[in-house]
């Protein structure tokens, strides 16, 4: 892609982003659908006028990265351990009920192979933290008992299918699993949620110190991105998502972090509304180029509408998909209303699940009837979740945010 094309493809990006948001939430949507829905009209399933680039999605990458920090930094540590419990029961019910029910779906009732089974219940187990967070804070929900459980569980839900995918990717290639590569992943991970908070609130303490001396009103944005970047990258290396990292740097520097050997580790509440309202234009400018992007990523048109196998699969695995993130929410105790709305919350696959389904297609698992019933329940449960979930909490007389 050319410079000037890449320029035009930004441009259709925010522009579109901005209307189809805005129709949406004119309509009673959360913007995040219009979002969505921009990316399937201005991408290859419409009038394909941007094409699904690397570099678009270098700044989608960057855009989620953001979106996690900034609810990082607005999450209450406290709340966020206190729900540790539920989120561990809802992350591995709706992780394991997913991955079960849709690997039995495909290889007892559909006869599918083994690999392509194993695949197929491996992309039902994702959750989009990036569209459940946004679709939470649309509706300014995420800091509630519910929100804060989904966003535990959404976080160990992208950790389980890191290691899952490094397993089903092993098991392709190699047609065994290394267990060794697997638990030096988990080794990884576990020392980076850890360490990582700690030395960005080191780091914080550093950045807030020079503002003190400096007087350059450029100084917080860089220094900041520049740390949101570096955790992003460390959480890579560690072999977790990319977007955890920006989350942790974001809890690190909220204004509710604790650690419990210093308190002089906690932020200045001046300094952290600071940081909030020089990072929210950032923030605000590349997050929605991630959810276009999600829209961008799906191909309608390779779609054989007159497969009977397709539709059978892809109404199948769609009752699969939605039933089983029900699972870990359901065993819960907490009311009924709250056990719905969580459920709903766990239910958009998005970009998690185009990148399980991807990497099944690109190394031969999935023919095209099976891929492209998996992009439909994939399309069908990113755009269906953020609605069930503005109407559940109006249902349950929660205060909301048009």
């Amino acid at each position: 892609m050319e410079a000037h094309q890449f320029l035009l493809a930004l441009l259709i990006i925010l522009v579109s982003a901005r209307i189809f948001g805005e129709l949406a939430a004119a309509i009673g949507a959360p913007p995040v659908i219009g979002e969505l829905v921009a990316g399937i009209v201005i991408g290859p399933s419409l009038f394909g006028w941007v094409e699904n680039h690397e570099l678009i999605h270098l700044f989608a990458e960057v855009g989620v990265i953001l979106l996690l920090f900034q609810v990082g930094m607005e999450t209450d540590v406290e709340k966020l351990i206190s729900a540790g419990k539920e989120s561990t029961i809802v992350a591995l019910g709706g992780f394991f009920a997913p991955l079960i029910a849709g690997f039995c779906l495909a290889y007892y009732l559909f006869d599918l192979p083994y690999l392509v089974a194993l695949f197929i219940g491996g992309t039902l187990t994702a959750t989009s933290i990036g569209v459940t967070v946004r679709a939470l804070t649309d509706l300014g929900r995420h800091n509630s008992r519910e929100g804060q459980i989904t966003l535990g569980a959404a976080v160990l839900d992208d950790v389980l299918g890191v290691i899952l995918l490094a397993l089903l990717y092993d098991f392709t290639v190699s047609g065994a699993v290394n267990w060794a590569n697997t638990a030096k992943v988990m080794i990884f991970v576990g020392s980076f949620f850890l360490l990582a908070p700690i030395l960005a609130r080191l780091m914080s303490s550093v950045i807030q110190h020079l503002d003190t001396r400096i007087d350059n009103p450029g100084l917080i944005p860089t220094t900041i991105v520049s740390l949101v970047l570096f955790f992003a990258w460390a959480a890579h290396e560690a072999g977790a998502p990319e977007l955890l990292g920006g989350f942790a740097a974001g809890i690190a520097l909220s204004r509710r972090f604790f650690l419990p050997f210093g308190l002089s580790m906690h932020a200045q509440p001046a300094f952290s509304h600071k940081i909030e309202r020089q990072m929210l234009p950032i923030i605000q400018l590349f997050t929605p180029i991630f959810f276009v992007t999600v829209g961008l990523s799906l191909d309608l048109t390779t779609v054989d509408w007159s497969s009977p196998l397709f539709w059978y699969l892809s109404i199948s695995l769609l009752a699969v998909a939605i039933l089983a993130k029900f699972t870990g929410a359901m065993l819960l105790k907490e009311p009924l209303q709250r056990r719905l709305i969580i459920g709903i919350a766990m239910m958009p696959r998005g970009e998690v699940g185009l990148i399980f389904a991807g990497i099944g297609a690109t190394a031969g698992v999935f023919d095209n009837d099976v891929y492209t019933a998996l992009i439909v329940v994939i399309v069908y449960t990113t755009l269906l979740a953020p609605y069930l979930m503005k109407q559940r909490f109006r249902k349950a007389q929660h205060p909301i945010e048009a």
